[in-house]
């Protein structure tokens, strides 16, 4: 029986448009006899762009440089969206309004209020599936961290920390990009680019802050425009939230710290999650992807102890599973669990997609964390 294919069609062909498309085109990688996605359509406003993706996939059947001719074919069932976010409003309520599927990158609008605009246009169409990209916690050192977590092996919740660390702004030279300029990226600055995957897990688990307390940084305040001159750089470079969360678990409080860092010396691209409780604490860092690191509290001598977790991921692969999983691999869980949704078969994955209330969390706890910065204040949010 042949398996059902899902056309899909990527709008902005950057670095997330390519690695989307080399994730399917290797879809034989898994073991799944679920739906298979397969590129359609390319769209975007530089056709310099298009070049790799008709030499690498022969299949695509539109190119355009208009989006709204890709989301009104009927050669299209689903969109992955990677644009900046200037741009999410208007685009992902048109892909909506136009009943295809989409994965869209975070943060789901610039702001609070064009989230709030992209998720009116969510209620009003229940039949379009939306879901927002967030690869990491597909590692299978971290899926075994998660099942830690749902199995409340911690006890009582003493802290939380998650955070995502770059450290290619420590380049004082490195021209300017959008993701340093307000008007692009928004006033969020490093948490709207890096802050949902660190709050994918939290939310998941139910840990939504009840408070936040903001200390924020502008580090480099001017950068080469890349023409021979010096420009402002206006956004946050690196931000630390210190809040109060609630465990649904216990009814319990307890501190999350969440770390979104675009200067953080030594860490090329680190996303981390450390867990820890009374009665066990768990940690997992891509800097050592295959390791889950755990305690279980006995008295007050307590050592670490380390799993080497191999390639055994969510979703099946040809991979041993004595063998390295990496981002790449990750990414493709992450489009599985999508396909899924598609499919009517998301319980097959453990571990769904962000989904479009999580985005609104997130930005009531950055609009709350820019409040909080600016007075001084810690800002009480919605439980």
């Amino acid at each position: 029986m042949e398996r059902k294919k899902i056309r899909i069609g990527i709008i902005g062909l950057g670095l997330m448009g390519r690695e989307f498309a080399s994730s399917i085109a290797r879809w034989c990688h898994l073991l799944d006899d679920g739906p298979v996605p397969e590129l359609a359509g390319i769209c975007d406003k530089n056709k310099d762009t298009w070049k790799w993706y008709m030499d690498n996939f022969p299949g695509i059947a539109i190119a355009t440089d208009d989006y709204k001719s890709l989301i009104e074919s009927d050669g299209i069932d689903a969109i992955y969206c990677a644009v900046p976010h200037n741009l999410h409003e208007q685009i992902y309520i048109d892909i909506i309004k136009a009943g295809k599927h989409l994965l869209g990158e975070k943060p789901f609008g610039i702001d609070k209020a064009a989230n709030e605009n992209i998720m009116k246009i969510i209620s009003d169409h229940p039949e379009v599936i939306v879901c927002c990209s967030s690869e990491f916690p597909y590692f299978p050192a971290c899926q075994t961290l998660i099942n830690w977590l749902k199995n409340g092996k911690y006890g009582r919740l003493i802290e939380v920390r998650a955070g995502f660390h770059h450290s290619s702004d420590m380049d004082l030279a490195k021209p300017i990009n959008w993701k340093r300029m307000v008007e692009i990226n928004g006033e969020y600055g490093c948490m709207g680019d890096l802050g949902m995957h660190t709050l994918h897990i939290p939310f998941r688990m139910g840990w939504k802050p009840v408070s936040v307390f903001a200390d924020l940084q502008k580090i480099a305040e001017t950068r080469p425009d890349g023409k021979g001159n010096t420009v402002p750089c206006k956004t946050w470079d690196n931000a630390v939230l210190t809040c109060k969360s609630i465990d649904p678990k216990t009814g319990k409080e307890f501190s999350l710290v969440v770390e979104t860092k675009r200067m953080a010396p030594g860490a090329t691209n680190n996303w981390f999650i450390k867990v820890y409780g009374t009665e066990g604490s768990a940690k997992f860092s891509t800097h050592n992807p295959k390791a889950f690191d755990y305690l279980t509290t006995s008295g007050k001598e307590q050592g670490w102890t380390r799993i080497d977790v191999g390639s055994q991921s969510a979703i099946p692969s040809i991979t041993g599973g004595i063998f390295e999983f990496g981002f790449s691999d990750a990414f493709q869980q992450m489009i599985g669990a999508f396909v899924h949704e598609l499919s009517g078969n998301g319980t097959l994955n453990p571990f769904r997609n962000v989904t479009p209330a999580e985005t609104t969390w997130s930005h009531e706890l950055f609009t709350a964390a820019l409040e909080s910065h600016r007075t001084g204040r810690k800002i009480e949010l919605q439980p």
